[in-house]
């Protein structure tokens, strides 16, 4: 039997996050958008055969429609990628990036593979959030602790809100304080290593001409960042879940367009192909929660990710925490005691965005380049799935 082998991060790049359904990126198709940071991401490996690459990973929520037909294969064949690179599609929800990651990591570290490509990709413009033909079995909607794949998870916010009593006050707060620091972030060209520009073609008919003329776009920022907004106007919104409730679409998750990829490797690739390591891949954990407090499960998966590399939360000098809504990231934040300096510096899901399936490969990728400028050890990332689970990752700056 083969040692066990370490893995590592070589190359990682993402496109900016597009608003949706009617952002930059809403009609550009998500397997061309997987291919196009595939593309990207293997620029920065010169040195490396692509017909070395062994396999695709790639994370999606809502693997129909036009991010359907096994799209990591899809996208392996349009960027060009040799026949012989397969690719196959796995969703976990909000964790498919993550879990993407995870499984390429293990396939290195038992030796099967020495060279995979990690990704996710989600349209959210293209394909709702439910899908396009989900059909739920009836006996899930039999039992109230459902609530959560029922009604969605907005009522599971509301939920968290309740039951750790995470005032409307509060979730404005940090709401504001994440496009702030996503603002600063932008300014300070904090991003710029891990974005990669996205060349948009759009096609605006002129009717009085009978002519559809093209116009091209360089999109480079996430657009879901406002720098107008405030508490005054986070507060004039309305509750969507609940008539009474607290959870608004200004402290919620925005619904986005992205995608995002790595590349894994074992020692000995690194060796052969003469690749420099960003960083190495340490441990992962998954745990799952009643549904209807879906937005808790980073509390039980950041402990057990904690046990299984053998670190202490305070060594963690970075944490991406996905803010699916501001009721669970505070609810996690305040049961771990994390320290609220360290999670999310450059803001999150709330002024950025969600691209589903796409968002544990583009968090991944923020966390590698924040860890390398600026010389932090360890960074985690993670994320509270639909349907109740919680996962989280650990990389190791080398």
């Amino acid at each position: 039997m083969t040692s066990l082998q370490q893995a590592y991060i070589v190359a990682a790049t993402r496109s900016p996050i597009g608003k949706a359904p009617h952002g930059a990126l809403s009609h550009y198709r998500p397997d061309d958008l997987l291919a196009r940071v595939i593309q990207g991401m293997l620029a920065q490996v010169p040195n490396l055969d692509p017909a070395a690459i062994e396999d695709a990973i790639v994370g999606c929520a809502m693997p129909e429609g036009s991010q359907g037909f096994n799209v990591a294969r899809m996208g392996v064949l349009l960027a060009g990628l040799p026949n012989t690179v397969p690719g196959v599609t796995i969703n976990r929800f909000c964790s498919s990036g993550l879990t993407a990651i995870a499984m390429a990591a293990d396939r290195i570290r038992v030796g099967e593979s020495d060279i995979i490509i990690a990704a996710g990709t989600e349209s959210m413009s293209q394909v709702p959030i439910i899908g396009v033909t989900t059909s739920f079995s009836p006996q899930i909607f039999a039992r109230d602790e459902n609530i959560g794949i029922a009604y969605g998870m907005g009522a599971t916010a509301e939920q968290v809100a309740q039951r750790w009593k995470v005032s409307r006050e509060d979730q404005d707060a940090f709401a504001l304080k994440s496009h702030q620091r996503a603002l600063a972030g932008q300014k300070a060209g904090e991003f710029n290593d891990e974005t990669l520009p996205i060349d948009v073609t759009r096609r605006i008919p002129d009717l009085a001409a009978d002519i559809i003329t093209e116009k091209h776009i360089m999109f480079s920022r996430d657009e879901g960042v406002r720098a107008d907004t405030s508490l005054e106007a986070l507060a004039r919104l309305r509750p969507v879940f609940a008539a009474k409730g607290s959870v608004t679409a200004g402290n919620s998750s925005q619904m986005s367009d992205g995608a995002g990829a790595l590349l894994v490797v074992s020692e000995r690739a690194l060796k052969e192909h003469n690749l420099t390591p960003l960083a190495r891949f340490v441990s992962f954990a998954v745990r799952g929660v009643p549904p209807e407090i879906m937005g808790i499960g980073p509390k039980f998966a950041i402990p057990r990710v904690l046990k299984v590399a053998g670190l202490k939360q305070d060594q963690m000098g970075w944490i991406e925490l996905n803010e699916a809504f501001a009721a669970q990231t505070l609810a996690v934040i305040r049961d771990l005691d994390l320290n609220p300096e360290v999670v999310n510096p450059l803001g999150g899901a709330i002024a950025m965005g969600h691209p589903l399936g796409a968002t544990g490969a583009i968090r991944s990728a923020t966390t590698i380049y924040a860890m390398r400028r600026h010389n932090l050890k360890y960074g985690l990332v993670t994320m509270c799935i639909g349907t109740g689970m919680g996962a989280a990752g650990i990389f190791e700056r080398t």
